[in-house]
């Protein structure tokens, strides 16, 4: 019998993968651009204020578009972001308690508290949005590329490569073990209690000769402690002009109040 749980966990570490593949405009874009472009996104939305809550919702343009042009499964990218939405809640829910300063907000007087929580909420969607759609347009290997370009320690671009890899494999591992009690004792619903140590135990011995045998065929391959991602990637002129065209959307979202000046424009009343 299949543990679905373990067929689903798995299948959702691989789809960012295949939705890497794509061959769509925002996919050909050089990975070190959309590495610079997803940081300048993150520091620009972060530096705002915690009671400029209605300046952040321009910022969902931007993934937006990234959904619209790289083709990428909106249904299924969510459900990941809604994964963290708990422990962003988890975080920011403490602030009506503490801060309790009175703000306007939506020409309301309300707990700043509430109003901070409300930003911290969407600064965390957007930044997880922004670095999903950086794994999902980018891949993990293009992505590693980047890093070293920038000269991020190797040491560091291989941890995170072989942690991302393993992942997967420990799920596999963990999906047959399921499999092989369950067919072992079918009459019980779930692992035991007093199965857990040794199922604990077994799963760490076969992970482990896993990980030996992985090692081993990468040392066949030539692995020398440097993980190669591939040649290198030629910046065009289109790349330069997205880069350029995204950071100069950023700034000047920073800089105007753009739902004030829509707001502004609507009601007929400059400020």
């Amino acid at each position: 019998m299949n543990n679905p749980n373990i067929i689903n966990s798995i299948y959702n570490m691989r789809l960012l993968d295949e939705a890497a593949l794509k061959t769509t405009a925002v996919h050909r874009i050089h990975p070190l651009v959309k590495l610079v472009t997803t940081l300048a996104y993150l520091v620009v939305v972060v530096s705002f204020g915690k009671y400029e809550t209605g300046r952040l919702l321009p910022f969902l343009f931007y993934p937006v578009v990234i959904f619209a042009f790289a083709e990428l499964p909106v249904i299924s990218m969510l459900k990941r972001i809604l994964i963290v939405e708990p422990l962003i809640i988890g975080i920011g829910i403490l602030n009506p308690l503490f801060d309790r300063q009175a703000v306007m907000f939506a020409g309301v007087l309300v707990p700043g508290g509430w109003v901070a929580f409300l930003s911290i909420f969407i600064k965390c969607s957007l930044t997880v949005t922004a670095a999903l759609l950086l794994i999902a347009t980018t891949g993990m290997d293009k992505l590693a590329l980047a890093l070293r370009m920038l000269k991020v320690p190797r040491l560091f671009v291989l941890q995170l490569l072989l942690t991302y890899r393993y992942i997967s494999v420990l799920m596999e591992e963990v999906g047959r073990s399921l499999k092989a009690y369950s067919l072992k004792a079918p009459e019980h619903k779930g692992v035991q209690r007093s199965a857990w140590g040794p199922l604990a135990g077994q799963l760490i011995l076969r992970t482990f000769d896993r990980a030996q045998r992985v090692y081993q065929a990468m040392c066949l391959r030539g692995f020398n402690g440097e993980y190669n991602t591939g040649g290198n990637i030629r910046l065009r002129s289109a790349d330069l002009g997205y880069l350029a065209g995204w950071v100069l959307l950023f700034i000047s979202l920073k800089r105007y109040d753009i739902p004030l000046i829509i707001g502004s424009l609507l009601t007929g009343v400059v400020k």
